[in-house]
């Protein structure tokens, strides 16, 4: 059980360490979804991404024995980023276990960290595997990039400080493996239990939406989506979190999230990765019937190529 209490906890160990990002608002971009939208910055975060949150909270609780053996995890990015940033900081060891397909960006955020990677095929049984040789080899604590309570913990932070800086009807909140969503639950829930809570999930990934609609978890299979920090199944704790307390899911075409990452460029200046900008995307599709007048989007994360998506 992840409680309100360990996501108070947890803001208290980032407090000083994690930055307190900030919020922002378009009236164009509130003009195209009929409503008011408050951008949470997450992409201006540590590592360009929320991760440093929920990485910090696990690594800062480790006992020092358990510390000395260095952590590991799996991770498309900007998870590895997180871990291995919050690693160097509390001066262990990290190994991470990363697809061959890897964005460079991120692959070389996670090596000026120190990190040790190792690299597998792009498919969850590799990266388990390769996982499961690293632990075996350096006896490092798993770190898991979503399903751990600690981490769940950490990532609700961002839905605290949003709800303490703008008063909101509802939140869409990115769903991968559901570590961010789920702690934006925990949060909500036991602060602002009016607020309503959605999920914003790629069409070509959308196993949380599939398992809401049926009551239970349906797992990922064959993942096909620009989102890359979105291709994850969803976790045995995130699941249940996930289950109890959203409205909806609302899912999105790959042309519904490029459309949304060319808004916040223009209209806010913002570089968010697909991952992160399908919050926006969710929120001006038709399908998100909703009568929130005030609605809060998390914005993940930012590590992109900026060239690659928009020639710069």
């Amino acid at each position: 059980m992840v409680t309100l209490a360990d996501v108070r906890a947890a803001a208290a160990r980032l407090d000083g360490v994690a930055l307190w990002t900030p919020v922002r608002t378009s009236r164009a971009l509130d003009k195209l979804a009929g409503r008011e939208l408050v951008f949470k910055c997450e992409n201006l975060q540590k590592v360009g991404a929320f991760k440093f949150r929920g990485a910090w909270n696990a690594v800062a609780s480790l006992p020092e024995g358990e510390a000395a053996r260095g952590v590991c995890t799996h991770s498309s990015g900007n998870h590895a980023q997180a871990l291995a940033l919050a690693a160097q900081m509390r001066g262990i060891a990290a190994h991470i276990v990363m697809p061959e397909n890897v964005a460079p960006i991120k692959l070389h955020a996670v090596e000026s960290y120190g990190a040790e990677i190792t690299l597998c095929e792009p498919t969850l049984a590799a990266r388990e595997s390769a996982l499961a040789e690293v632990r075996r080899t350096t006896g490092a604590v798993l770190v898991h990039p979503y399903d751990n309570a600690r981490v769940i913990a950490g990532q609700g932070t961002a839905a605290l400080e949003l709800l303490a800086q703008a008063e909101l009807d509802a939140i869409i909140t990115p769903v991968g493996g559901g570590g961010l969503l789920s702690g934006t639950c925990i949060a909500v829930r036991g602060t602002a239990p009016g607020v309503a809570l959605y999920g914003a999930e790629p069409a070509g990934a959308d196993d949380a939406a599939r398992s809401l609609a049926v009551g239970k978890f349906i797992p990922q299979t064959g993942p096909d989506t620009i989102c890359d920090g979105l291709l994850s199944s969803l976790g045995e704790l995130t699941w249940p979190i996930l289950r109890d307390h959203l409205a909806a899911i609302i899912t999105v075409n790959d042309d519904a999230v490029r459309r949304a990452m060319r808004l916040l460029r223009v209209e806010l200046g913002l570089l968010v990765e697909p991952s992160g900008a399908i919050g926006l995307a969710a929120a001006l599709s038709p399908t998100f019937e909703s009568d929130a007048q005030r609605v809060g989007v998390i914005l993940s994360g930012g590590n992109i190529d900026a060239a690659e998506f928009f020639g710069e």
